[in-house]
């Protein structure tokens, strides 16, 4: 049996740092595939299959979790890893982008919700007012006033990416019980490759274009390496990272936290895609940070060990 993580605000505020990077910069990658002529939704098939290519070993090795916890990976492969991408795709296809994504990152929300009403449990004063923050903020991020057409279904939709994005949070928890998190991810990133497949329908990829270069940022590289990024850093490391944040931060303070990915995003496409921040999404950055910032105040500082005592009878 695995044991808990500690809480421990440091080492966790660390593990959010590096998934919110991780993750942020997925972006980033992805556009000089998409102005390549790859498919949105088939970058997010390699990304998850290239992911689970690179776990496979991980997952012979823990392949013990199929027998003690097989509902637990169906879990993690259906909702975080899988539903997130799907149901935020079909949402941006009948509303805004940015009112899609502001919908998604409601998960926290949901958290909250979940821990209070059916575990019971207290918020953090503290966790609750970071979450509320970091919406605010992420509102100012994609200026949710411009151009908003409500499509009921679409917002269905992206309702659906947040309980599956509050479910990445709460299973992440769950999977530090009494399995390893890296064989959760592992089985995770296949089973949402075999659920996305006939989606994604990657028999009509542009193959050939992966086999030749593409352009970010005025740089000329092969296809392969913004793959390769998306694979191994904004899947593989972003998902590890992030269960080890949660595990240590807990869900409703690392899901504040987690806000800093949409932060990481736009900062990056600015300086990379040459995308310009406007007033109210420089605002909003700001406003996210506080979020973060409050939330991670809902953790305590983990115990320095104190120095034994002395034996008397060594005096």
């Amino acid at each position: 049996m695995t044991p808990a993580a500690p809480r421990d605000r440091a080492t966790g505020l660390g593990y959010a740092l590096a998934s919110a990077l991780a993750f942020g910069g997925s972006g980033v990658a992805a556009r000089p595939l998409i102005d390549a002529g790859v498919d949105p939704l088939h970058v997010t098939w390699l990304r998850v299959a290239g992911a689970a290519l690179l776990l496979l070993p991980l997952a012979v090795r823990h392949r013990a979790a199929l027998r003690t916890r097989p509902a637990l990976l169906l879990a993690y492969g259906v909702f975080p890893m899988a539903g997130v991408q799907a149901f935020y795709f079909a949402a941006i296809s009948r509303i805004p982008v940015g009112i899609a994504l502001l919908i998604e990152f409601l998960g926290p929300v949901l958290v909250l919700a979940w821990i209070r009403l059916a575990r019971r449990q207290r918020i953090a004063r503290s966790a609750a007012w970071g979450v509320l923050l970091a919406i605010t903020g992420l509102a100012f991020l994609v200026e949710v006033w411009a151009g908003i057409r409500l499509d009921p279904l679409g917002l269905a939709l992206a309702l659906a990416a947040a309980a599956c994005q509050a479910g990445y949070f709460l299973l992440s928890d769950a999977a530090s019980d009494d399995v390893d998190p890296m064989a959760v991810i592992s089985y995770g990133a296949l089973i949402a490759t075999a659920l996305l497949t006939p989606l994604a329908a990657p028999w009509n990829l542009p193959w050939h274009t992966l086999a030749g270069p593409v352009e970010l940022a005025g740089t000329t590289m092969p296809a392969l390496l913004p793959t390769a990024w998306l694979a191994l850093i904004a899947t593989a490391l972003a998902y590890a990272t992030g269960v080890a944040a949660i595990r240590r931060l807990s869900p409703t303070v690392a899901g504040a936290v987690a806000y800093l990915e949409v932060v990481t995003a736009i900062a990056l496409a600015w300086l990379l895609l040459g995308e310009a921040l406007t007033p109210a999404q420089t605002l909003g950055a700001a406003i996210v940070i506080a979020g973060a910032f409050t939330a991670q105040r809902a953790v305590p500082e983990a115990p320095r060990p104190t120095a034994p005592a002395p034996d008397p009878a060594r005096t």
